[in-house]
């Protein structure tokens, strides 16, 4: 564990489950205060809306488990803490030449492709809601195959494939850490804001054409960024379009 890992955060490195998420969820009930998960290896790992996320050897796949402040907005403002504190750790092992965005809702990539994301999932809802699990899976060995790529999806990149530096899992589990906290404790300290300036100072694609999906709707347009609340603003054909939830693709 590095010297510099956050005070009052508890460290648990598992060799094998089948989702960081949801053993950090089982662990909530017992916890005193927030505490990263972090396995060697995933049986069961999964990304958003369900699909599945492969893990090569040699990859990340942590969770941060916390109860969140503000209710279940609050909670959703923990996506752009954990782009940012990405984006920060992997600027950190990958050095000053890496290119590095955040894709709007919560990936991060590398070089122009998707060497990260992120996945947030909750135990309780509405004023009930008991904790949040922050859930991370990075390329850092291997990017998966892209057989199963959904068509105008982002090719996946790893970040030995892109540097050739190697990170161990655990290395990268104090630099993420680090960051987290101080990128929280910004947003703990002065609200939203600036969290969402940092993060469309990082963005992908603003200012271009891009394609928001949900569910078999599409939405074409430019990306002009997120408003107060991290939704996606379309400036489309038909006028301004803001939408909390999509899937985003690039036309070029």
């Amino acid at each position: 564990m590095s010297d510099a890992w956050p005070e009052g955060v508890a460290r648990h490195v598992l060799a094998r489950t089948d989702s960081t998420n949801a053993e950090a969820l089982r662990l909530a009930p017992g916890l005193s205060g927030p505490a990263w998960i972090m396995a060697r290896e995933q049986t069961a790992a999964r990304g958003r809306r369900g699909r599945g996320w492969a893990m090569p050897a040699g990859n990340f796949a942590g969770t941060l488990v916390l109860r969140p402040k503000g209710g279940p907005a609050g909670a959703a403002q923990l996506s752009f803490v954990a782009a940012l504190a990405l984006y920060d750790a992997l600027g950190d092992a990958c050095g000053p030449a890496a290119r590095l965005a955040i894709k709007w809702p919560n990936d991060v990539l590398l070089n122009g492709g998707k060497v990260a994301g992120i996945l947030l999932e909750s135990a309780g809802s509405g004023i009930g809601l008991q904790a949040v699990a922050v859930g991370i899976g990075v390329n850092l060995a291997a990017a998966p195959e892209t057989a199963a790529l959904e068509q105008g999806a982002v090719t996946p990149v790893s970040v030995k494939g892109e540097t050739g530096h190697t990170v161990p899992p655990e290395e990268f589990l104090d630099l993420l850490a680090v960051a987290f906290a101080r990128w929280q404790g910004q947003l703990d300290t002065y609200g939203f804001a600036p969290i969402r300036n940092a993060w469309l100072a990082r963005a992908a694609k603003l200012g271009e054409p891009i394609i928001a999906r949900t569910g078999g709707t599409e939405s074409h347009g430019i990306f002009e960024g997120i408003d107060e609340g991290g939704a996606l603003i379309l400036k489309a054909a038909s006028g301004r379009q803001v939408i909390p939830a999509a899937d985003v693709y690039f036309t070029g």
